[in-house]
């Protein structure tokens, strides 16, 4: 046996899938099958189809991404599937086949990721002799609506759940309120948190679980060579947004701004349901654009070309792939001073944090009017981006996975880890 049986499951996965967390388990899937392991994702076709707006992509239930097999649950009953999951937080349409998947002797690593619309708090106790493993892309384990954004207009301080599931306009859960996430997650070996921030939020919301950190990175990552190459997108210098459109993201403190920098413009990309209002904001300032959503070899163009990237959420991220992605191009970036943006510019030494408008129009300028500074803080960028490796966090990921099984006396599969980390 020359690799280890991985079994991820999520809710979401490409192409049936909405953000960066997705993104993530594709990435992590693919370089573990780099390594010579064996992985297969399992998620729920239904759960996305009762969120999206339009056709569904076209992909047959079994597939491979990349060497990665891919099993896609349908259950025929549509939006149903996942509101069982939702409100009686396990398995139930879905449940004798995912038993069936996850039956001892099939795997030696289960990874359960983002599973509030998969399975739930039941999921996790089904029964399994392989190490498990459960990563928080979101804050679903302390907070029903997962984003820590109360009543839908400003960030959590403290519990108010009922009230605040109302106002989102969700069905409360009352499985949150029997104790079944906790004896669910005492049967995870490993709980991962994707930054520092995000172990203490987590904390601070009575999260008993101890957990590990470990964040997003990007594959083949390359430190000694600027991202941007060929002309640039837009013909004048212009600073880059990248994300979905949600009040969440804030944008409607940023755009007004733009309207005290015409040397500038601002460049949005990606789409939301805020995105009406955000065009409605900025239907006076001729230096603000929407792109729309850009395909990946794109975004690698738009980063490489701006003098930064600008990430102003207002609601608790558990990490920011965007700003990675800006580094690996070699850009800076100007984030807001929050959630776990501070700790990863402060690692990166590649941007500036702001909290008020007046403070994000001083860096503005700053970076638009200092081209040595922006340089600077650009060779930063390209430095730091291997701190978001695969050839790093990957074999910091399966470290977590041998020290797991050396605990629960799997010497065999530590021994494999070892072995071939070592190689």
């Amino acid at each position: 046996m020359t690799g280890l049986r991985f079994c991820m499951l999520t809710t979401f996965y490409p192409p049936f899938s909405f953000g960066g967390d997705a993104i993530g388990v594709q990435r992590l899937a693919r370089a573990l099958v780099r390594r010579g392991h064996h992985v297969t994702v399992v998620h729920d076709v239904d759960a996305f189809a009762a969120l999206h707006r339009g056709p569904l992509p076209e992909a047959p239930d079994r597939d491979e991404d990349e060497g990665v097999r891919i099993v896609r649950l349908r259950s025929g009953a549509g939006s149903l599937s996942p509101l069982l999951v939702h409100q009686l937080g396990r398995p139930v349409l879905h449940a004798r086949r995912l038993r069936h998947l996850l039956r001892p002797g099939q795997w030696d690593v289960v990874n359960f990721h983002n599973i509030s619309l998969l399975g739930g708090p039941g999921l996790l106790r089904y029964p399994t002799d392989a190490v498990t493993l459960f990563m928080a892309h979101e804050h679903w384990l302390v907070c029903p609506t997962h984003v820590l954004w109360r009543h839908g207009r400003e960030r959590c301080t403290g519990r108010q759940c009922l009230r605040c599931v109302v106002a989102h306009h969700r069905p409360p859960q009352l499985w949150r309120y029997s104790g079944a996430l906790e004896r669910g997650l005492r049967q995870v070996d490993a709980v991962i948190a994707m930054s520092e921030f995000s172990r203490q939020k987590h904390m601070e919301f009575g999260l008993e679980a101890e957990m590990e950190v470990l964040p997003y990175f990007l594959p083949d990552m390359v430190s000694d060579q600027p991202g941007a190459r060929g002309p640039s997108p837009r013909e004048r210098p212009y600073f880059f947004f990248a994300g979905r459109l949600e009040r969440i993201k804030g944008l409607d403190d940023v755009i007004p701004v733009f309207g005290s920098l015409p040397e500038a413009d601002l460049v949005i990309a990606g789409d939301g349901e805020h995105g009406a209002r955000l065009r409605d904001l900025a239907a006076d300032l001729p230096n603000v654009h929407f792109l729309g959503r850009l395909a990946p070899d794109a975004l690698r163009a738009y980063y490489g070309h701006a003098i930064a990237l600008l990430v102003p959420s207002v609601c608790f991220e558990t990490f920011g792939i965007v700003l990675i992605e800006a580094f690996q191009q070699g850009t800076p970036v100007i984030a807001r001073r929050l959630g776990p943006f501070p700790e990863i510019v402060g690692k990166s030494g590649a941007g500036e944090l702001f909290w008020t408008p007046d403070e994000l129009l001083s860096s503005l300028r700053r970076l638009c009017g200092d081209r040595a500074y922006r340089d600077a803080l650009a060779a930063s960028a390209r430095v730091s981006a291997p701190y978001w490796g695969d050839q790093r966090v990957v074999p910091a990921y399966l470290d977590i996975v041998r020290r797991a099984a050396s605990r629960r006396g799997l010497t065999a599969i530590a021994e494999i880890l070892s072995n071939t980390e070592a190689a």
